[in-house]
């Protein structure tokens, strides 16, 4: 696993993120730790390291 930060599209707040490094292209749904609110990834990880990562907020 890869730790990975981020600011969080609704509360603003830098949050922590493990990517899986086995998996090269992703795309996952997960909630804020802060605020719970679901954010999108989309993740590209090469040689155990993240190269593209991209989220968005979802709207509920």
């Amino acid at each position: 696993m890869i730790e990975h930060f981020y600011i969080c599209p609704y509360c603003a707040v830098e949050v922590s993120l493990l990517v899986d490094a086995g998996a090269r292209n992703q795309v996952f749904i997960e909630d804020c730790e802060r605020c719970c609110n679901p954010v999108e990834f989309r993740v590209t990880v090469e040689g155990n390291e993240v190269v593209e990562f991209d989220y968005t907020a979802i709207e509920q």
